[in-house]
């Protein structure tokens, strides 16, 4: 099957092992990438991984700033089968309609739940117990295609997103990899999505990303760990934000106390009162500051000044 031609359309780190997996099996004629961007103080332009891959292997690259304005050169590559994965635009019908294969998703969640572009934030954040990766079939609405194949993944309380990330790309890769000879072959089955069990994880907004502790302490549990490497929840103390990557949920029970106030120092960690009880966090970034464990931070200031602060 190395005569197949295969384009692939996707951006961040998570798509890297999946691109891979087809450079190594499939004759991958072109990538598609969102524009570089520009980070850092002196906004140096970076590539995405996914370039990185693709000029690593001699690849041709396309990032089109708007691809449903920018599309022939794609087209005109003359692709088998487009594979796309966490690339970051909607893709114009023309795309879809191009390869003899179609256009095919490998999606992070188990479909119809979690459409949209942060589904492994939200199972996390939501408390799910497990999730999963999905091929489907691409059309113009998003992530509502035939369903061709998934895979499960428990998700436990160890986990944090940058974990269950690693997990579920290489889930998502080896899917693939079996799923693509029937697609090929034209064996493979074509499930039609339930629209009444349809859900979204749509893209993490600002406001979300700040903890609320009149929430439970397993709900603030989800959150940091939902929101951990990036892009971190936060709160407020002493007027500065502070980013909080992991916690963990106490003993002590909360019975009437002001919820977000500061109620135990451990040798590793803060106490703080949720609504049902305490939840404890172990590591942060203070304002200004490198992050840290807390035990970094407590060794630099007076920890029995914080009993009794609020956070906001």
């Amino acid at each position: 099957m190395n005569n197949i031609k295969v384009v692939f359309m996707g951006t961040p780190d998570f798509a890297v092992p999946i691109l891979e997996g087809l450079i190594e099996n499939y004759d991958v004629i072109g990538v598609v990438s969102q524009p570089d961007k520009r980070v850092g103080r002196k906004q140096e332009l970076v590539n995405t991984p996914i370039k990185e891959v693709a000029l690593k292997h001699n690849i041709k690259v396309f990032q089109p700033v708007k691809i449903r304005e920018e599309y022939e050169e794609i087209i005109n590559l003359g692709a088998d089968i487009i594979v796309t994965c966490a690339y970051g635009q909607i893709i114009p019908k023309a795309i879809l309609d191009a390869p003899r294969l179609g256009c095919i998703n490998v999606h992070g969640s188990l479909l119809p739940k979690l459409r949209g572009g942060a589904p492994i934030h939200w199972a996390i954040i939501n408390g799910e117990k497990k999730t999963g990766m999905t091929i489907m079939y691409m059309d113009v609405k998003m992530d509502s295609g035939d369903i061709i194949s998934s895979r499960e993944t428990e998700i436990t309380d160890s986990d944090n997103l940058e974990s269950l990330y690693d997990r579920m790309s290489l889930i998502g890769r080896d899917l693939l990899l079996d799923t693509l000879p029937s697609i090929i072959e034209g064996t493979n089955e074509r499930i039609k999505q339930d629209e009444n069990e349809v859900t979204f994880g749509f893209n993490i907004k600002r406001e979300e990303e700040h903890i609320d502790f009149n929430k439970t302490s397993r709900e603030v549990f989800n959150l940091i760990r939902g929101l951990s490497p990036v892009p971190g929840a936060n709160a407020i103390l002493d007027s500065e934000e502070m980013k909080i990557y992991a916690s963990r949920i106490g003993d002590k029970i909360n019975n009437g106390n002001t919820c977000g106030e500061v109620c135990s120092i451990y040798k590793d960690g803060i106490g703080i009162w949720c609504s049902d009880r305490e939840i404890i966090i172990t590591d942060i970034k203070p304002f200004g500051k490198k992050r840290m464990l807390v035990n970094s931070y407590l060794n630099g200031i007076d920890k029995n000044k914080l009993i009794g602060k609020v956070f906001e």
